[in-house]
């Protein structure tokens, strides 16, 4: 190593935190985030009904937690980026993934764009907030897109949206605002 960053060094303190602050240990089961056993429709829709059932909101005010996770993620990206760079200027191998990232890195720079553009400060405080579980402070539709992603494997198209959305709502209602964040939290 020349003094700089390996992709262990970025992304240990980052496992570290979610296992520590963010998720119990029996949580994470050593799995990474935002995958998890994958859904049938039905299995889906089952789901989306059991989370409007155990989400229970906030009755206060909480920080600001999504742009600042938004930022942290930037950051992360933008470094591991910058090693895939380093990997590739030296000659190094790097891994299928990684070349997509660096061949699509423009996509989620849009993204994270849009994200700022649509979620500016202080929007996602009004937005009705988790007083429980791993996404506890966060805004629930946050949970929401989590869950729709992990248990989709990142699939997510309209009608499977739609029918989550639906199923999320015969048991507790979302307001306008978490509808209209929804495509929003997804990227």
């Amino acid at each position: 190593m020349r003094g700089r960053a390996t992709i262990d060094d970025i992304l240990t303190p980052i496992l570290n935190r979610f296992q520590k602050e963010t998720f119990a240990r029996e949580d994470v089961s050593e799995k990474p985030p935002f995958r998890s056993e994958l859904f049938s429709n039905e299995q889906m829709e089952q789901h989306a009904q059991h989370l409007a059932a155990t989400h229970q909101l906030r009755a206060k005010d909480s920080p600001e937690l999504l742009l600042k996770r938004l930022a942290e993620n930037e950051t992360i990206l933008f470094e591991v980026t910058n090693l895939l760079h380093d990997a590739v200027r030296d000659k190094k191998a790097i891994t299928p993934a990684g070349e997509w990232l660096l061949d699509n890195f423009y996509l989620i720079e849009d993204q994270i764009k849009i994200g700022k553009k649509y979620l500016p400060k202080g929007y996602s405080k009004a937005l009705p907030r988790l007083n429980n579980g791993v996404s506890a402070g966060f805004p629930r539709v946050y949970d929401i897109a989590i869950q729709i992603i992990s248990h989709s494997d990142g699939r997510v198209d309209m009608p499977g949206l739609s029918r989550f959305i639906s199923a999320y709502q015969k048991v507790s209602h979302l307001t306008i605002g978490e509808l209209w964040a929804i495509p929003i939290m997804l990227r």
